[in-house]
């Protein structure tokens, strides 16, 4: 029985090439040796199964890992780095069974038929990816919700070949070298190694006749127009998940998921936190001393009268109960919390500076008492930092 060639002479490869170099040699030889472009060639056939089996050995990181130690022997039933003396290949006569899960966790699904009593089914088309897709709406339209127009790329379904890839006309033919089965069977003795199929990748069709419009992938870039349902309440960065709208797979797969994640733009007026919103009203002095009413402006496009108390202060959060944004799927409305600025009077005419000064003159600590606290304590902090002569502590 002739010996086999080494995995690496066979793509014409040095030991040590990385994935990229071993995938474009097979690419190069399955081309050249594929039974399509040399029909009725023997040699050829046998080569282009060398070929794949080679292929399918060092692009995978543990068989080519076993291969580099230990040669063909690594696969070989009974001769490889599982072989030994006693019963069985395994040596004292324990059955195959007992280490079944080792080689499953080893080797995931390079052990099959002996293993686990037969090769598992094909591989469907392939799903097709999720996309994502960032929406920036209004603090208005998140309030009262809106369906929007979104404009997504994607991948969709060739209409030409209807998503098989083939052109019209033609049909998917069975892959000569798995017959149809998705994987490809080696190795002898107990042990059989399964590989999907690197031909057609487990589908066990390959297309023979690309279609013109999609070459033969079964799906072409478009632009799709979609409506979005934007819920009342939405928060910036919720995600809207709409099944079924990402991009087509190949070859007909399913299509994957649309995720359009929502960010609310920035408002001159109203700041949020949840459901509530924030809103900073300015209240002239005058208002803010003697007490009166401010006009606010609340979210969805009215306003409402705020009664000010008198002698309120810079900073001073008043409520207003039920007028913020309204919860996504239940229960009332959040608040909006209104917070003062008491702004002081400018470009003032003669006659307002001589009330204010007189004004001035007639007011004591009971009318700023938060002044005359502060003058206090930096009188105390002074004198705490002079000795009696005059001379400041050191």
């Amino acid at each position: 029985m002739a010996s086999k060639r080494d995995y690496y002479e066979v793509l014409g490869l040095q030991r040590g090439a990385d994935a990229a170099a071993i995938k474009s040699a097979y690419r190069k030889l399955a081309m050249q040796y594929h039974p399509d472009r040399n029909p009725g060639d023997a040699e050829a056939e046998a080569k282009f199964k060398e070929v794949g089996e080679a292929y399918s050995v060092l692009s995978d990181d543990q068989k080519r890992a076993a291969y580099d130690r230990m040669g063909h022997a690594a696969f070989e039933g009974g001769q490889g780095p599982f072989g030994g003396g006693g019963q069985g290949p395994f040596g004292g006569g324990a059955s195959a069974a007992d280490f079944s899960d080792i080689f499953e966790q080893m080797f995931g699904d390079v052990f099959g038929a002996g293993m686990r009593g037969g090769p598992r089914g094909r591989r469907g088309p392939a799903r097709g990816s999720d996309l994502r897709f960032d929406l920036e709406i209004s603090l208005q339209d998140a309030f009262a919700g809106k369906s929007e127009t979104v404009r997504v790329p994607t991948a969709v379904t060739c209409e030409r070949c209807e998503g098989n890839g083939a052109e019209p006309g033609t049909s998917l033919e069975t892959c000569p070298q798995c017959h149809g089965q998705g994987v490809i069977t080696g190795g002898n003795g107990m042990f059989r190694i399964r590989q999907t199929c690197p031909q057609c990748g487990g589908q066990g069709k390959y297309v023979a006749t690309p279609c013109t419009e999609c070459d033969g992938v079964g799906r072409v870039r478009k632009t799709r127009t979609l409506n979005v349902e934007i819920p009342a309440g939405v928060e910036d960065g919720m995600r809207i998940r709409l099944a079924g709208e990402g991009e087509a797979g190949p070859q007909g797969g399913p299509r994957g998921d649309l995720y359009i994640f929502v960010h609310i733009a920035h408002h001159d007026l109203f700041e949020r936190d949840g459901p509530n919103l924030y809103c900073r009203a300015t209240v002239p002095m005058v208002t803010a001393a003697l007490g009166g009413n401010v006009c606010v402006p609340v979210v969805d496009g009215g306003k409402v009268e705020l009664k000010v108390p008198a002698g309120s202060q810079t900073n001073k959060r008043m409520k207003l109960k039920g007028k913020g944004m309204p919860r996504l799927r239940s229960g009332p409305r959040g608040d909006l919390i209104v917070e003062l600025f008491v702004e002081t009077p400018r470009n003032l005419s003669d006659r307002q500076k001589e009330l204010l000064r007189e004004f001035c003159e007639l007011s004591g600590g009971n009318c700023n008492p938060d002044s005359e606290s502060f003058v206090g304590k930096a009188k105390r902090f002074w004198d705490d930092l002079t000795s009696d002569d005059g001379r400041p502590n050191v």
